[in-house]
C-alpha cells in the first residue's frame, strides 16, 4: 500500500463495509468492526490520504438510463507510423478518453493491444460508434467484438482477505 505505514484487519473490515455501502455511517461501521465512530473516521481519513480509497461514486445501472447493450472490443493498433507522428499507442490512449461510450480501457499483452468495455443504447448506436469513431481512428488496424448476453457477476469491490 503506497504511503501506508500499517494496514491491518480492521482497515480491511472497514474497506469491505465501505465497498458494500459507501454511504454507511461511521457509527454503523464502528459497531460492525468493534470501533468507535471517531476511530473509524480516523482510519478512513488515513486510508483516503494514503490513496487506498481513491474516490466515492454512485453506481448507475446502465439499463436504467437507456444503455442496454454492453460490448467488449479487442482493438489492435497499427504498429508502423511515420517518425514525425505521435506513437499510435499514445494517440489511441488520448482519443479514447473523449469517447463517452467507452467506460473502461485496458492495455493488453498478446495479440490485441487494448480491451474496451463499451456501453451503448442499442445495435444502431454500437454501429455508429464503430463506423464513425473507432474504425476511423488513424491508429486502429482491427477490432473484434463480443456482446454481453448475461452479466453473471459484476462487482466493483476489490477482494480483501
Amino acid at each position: 500500500m503506497t504511503g501506508m505505514t500499517s494496514f491491518d484487519k480492521l482497515d480491511r473490515a472497514i474497506l469491505r463495509r465501505l465497498q458494500e455501502n459507501g454511504r454507511e455511517t461511521y457509527d454503523v461501521i464502528g459497531a460492525e468492526v468493534g470501533l468507535s465512530a471517531s476511530a473509524v473516521l480516523r482510519r478512513v481519513k488515513r486510508l483516503e490520504d494514503a490513496g487506498v480509497i481513491d474516490r466515492y461514486v454512485a453506481l448507475v445501472k446502465p439499463e436504467s438510463v437507456g444503455l442496454g447493450l454492453t460490448a467488449y472490443l479487442n482493438v489492435r493498433l497499427e504498429k508502423h507510423t511515420e517518425t514525425h507522428k505521435r506513437n499510435p499507442m499514445d494517440l489511441f490512449r488520448a482519443s479514447v478518453q473523449g469517447w463517452p461510450e467507452v467506460v473502461e480501457c485496458a492495455a493488453l499483452t498478446g495479440e490485441m493491444d487494448f480491451l474496451l468495455r463499451v456501453l451503448v443504447q442499442d445495435m444502431a448506436h454500437y454501429s455508429r460508434f464503430i463506423m464513425d469513431t473507432l474504425l476511423k481512428h488513424p491508429s486502429v488496424q482491427d477490432c473484434k467484438t463480443s456482446f454481453v448476453l448475461d452479466r453473471v457477476k459484476a462487482t466493483t469491490a476489490v477482494p480483501l482477505t
